[in-house]
């Protein structure tokens, strides 16, 4: 039977090359965060930015069809 630790905090291998290393260690000393803090908000940096920009994508939608007749009319003004 598998804990339920191991359902919330699974282990993960992550295999670097020498750039990621850097970035990484520079990156750890800087924060004064672990490794794989950093690595952590890395990913929640991006699923967060990915979200936004579905977001703005679907506000730009909306906004185009609430508003077309009045863009319409100002492109022939």
């Amino acid at each position: 039977m598998v804990s339920l630790w191991y359902h919330y905090y699974m282990a993960l291998t992550l295999r670097t090359d020498d750039e990621m290393e850097r970035a990484l260690s520079a990156l750890s000393r800087a924060e004064g965060a672990s490794r794989q803090e950093i690595i952590r908000r890395a990913i929640l940096e991006r699923y967060e930015r990915g979200a936004h920009h579905e977001r703005v994508a679907e506000a730009t939608i909306e906004m185009m069809e609430r508003w077309s007749k009045v863009i319409d009319r100002l492109a022939t003004a």
